[in-house]
């Protein structure tokens, strides 16, 4: 008998490489998850543990030296000093108090390593998984998780994009774009983000509840019998997105942060990166599969280092803890992966400007949560 198991299939997963397939993964190699999924044994595992993520996507790139890979003492480690953690022998950054006592709660990887040393680019390759492979376009990490783990017919967003500027920044990465790649547009994110809400979904006084699903009756039989005829897979779907939004019309009351305690709002913090990750709780807990809370691009501190990761790094320490300890308290963390990385890491040097520069060659990022084990540091 081999040693893998009995030839079941529940025996085709071992710990190893359920985490090696699961959202662990996902911050090296989008492209893992197609491989993996493609295991039915493997795809069973993870739709029956419904597992999620939560992606903090610190765009413009954090220094590993300012949070979770301090070297204070050396002519260019910063003047902030490292302090203990819950872990014996592992200090992080002294702006990050909070994270400190959760350690046991984290795995932090101090030995990534990229090839991009651009923003879009970095972007790219830790999202999609790979670089671009023109004509085709990659699906980008939430497109794959939420088609391979989602409930497509829910109501409820499965990939779910929070960013400041939902309509696009000037960093041209998160403007809208084809995300979902060759899955198909009904696997693209729902983008809200500003004013914390999603705008534009009341129906017309004008129209009645009856008139409402009469004209949507007819919208469906007409478009299907379209996409029949001509054999139309942007027909289809742009129909998947007709019922999106028909979905989004019946669950917007989870974008409203004024629906949730004034307490849990104070305790993440008024701005927006720390409302958006509040608001990623929320809709993880009620049904949403995979939340990815982009936060501009404050990161690139190429000037003034220093002073730009005081002001960042508090809300970041908080927002962590806040959010592992609330997933934590309410029997989430298990299933759903949190993970808090840029698109590479800054220079061990500081340039003319008292700034970091990019660079991927070595980095870090933390993840907390679904199933992966707490108390790790590696590299």
């Amino acid at each position: 008998m081999s040693k893998r198991g009995c030839g079941s299939p529940e025996h085709l997963i071992h710990r190893r490489l359920f985490l090696e397939g699961t959202m662990a993964g996902a911050s090296a190699s989008a492209a893992s998850f197609s491989g993996q999924f493609s295991i039915p044994a493997f795809a069973k595992t993870t739709q029956r543990a419904a597992k999620k993520c939560i992606l903090l996507w610190l765009c413009g790139a954090p220094s590993q030296f300012e949070t979770w890979d301090p070297k204070p003492g050396v002519e260019t480690g910063g003047p902030f000093g490292s302090i203990p953690t819950s872990l014996p022998g592992v200090h992080i950054s002294s702006l990050m108090p909070q994270c400190a006592g959760i350690m046991d709660k984290l795995a932090v990887i101090r030995s990534m390593s990229t090839k991009p040393s651009e923003h879009f680019q970095g972007i790219d390759a830790l999202t999609r998984g790979d670089t671009p492979r023109p004509p085709f376009t990659r699906p980008i990490l939430g497109s794959v998780i939420s088609q391979q783990l989602g409930q497509i017919d829910s109501p409820v967003p499965q990939f779910v994009l929070l960013d400041p500027c939902p309509e696009g920044n000037e960093f041209k990465s998160f403007k809208a774009g084809n995300w979902a790649g060759w899955l198909g547009a009904e696997y693209g994110p729902v983008r809200a983000g500003g004013d914390y809400s999603i705008p534009n979904l009341d129906r017309l006084d004008s129209i009645s509840d009856l008139d409402h699903e009469d004209r949507e009756t007819l919208r469906q039989f007409l478009s299907r019998k379209f996409e029949n005829d001509q054999r139309s897979d942007a027909a289809g779907a742009l129909n998947a997105s007709f019922q999106r939004v028909r979905g989004l019309m019946s669950c917007a009351p989870l974008f409203d942060l004024n629906q949730l305690p004034e307490e849990d709002r104070n305790r993440y913090g008024r701005g927006a990166f720390s409302q958006h990750v509040l608001q990623a709780r929320h809709l993880i807990e009620n049904g949403s599969t995979f939340v990815m809370v982009a936060n501009g691009m404050p990161w690139d501190n190429h000037v003034y280092q220093h002073e730009m990761h005081q002001m960042l790094v508090p809300e970041l320490d908080n927002v962590l803890f806040q959010l592992v300890t609330d997933l934590d308290q309410r029997g989430l963390l298990e299933d759903t992966l949190v993970i808090a990385m840029g698109e590479f890491g800054r220079t061990p040097w500081l340039n003319e400007a008292r700034g970091r520069d990019h660079y991927p060659n070595a980095w870090s990022l933390a993840m907390a949560g679904g199933g992966v084990d707490g108390g790790v540091v590696n590299g």
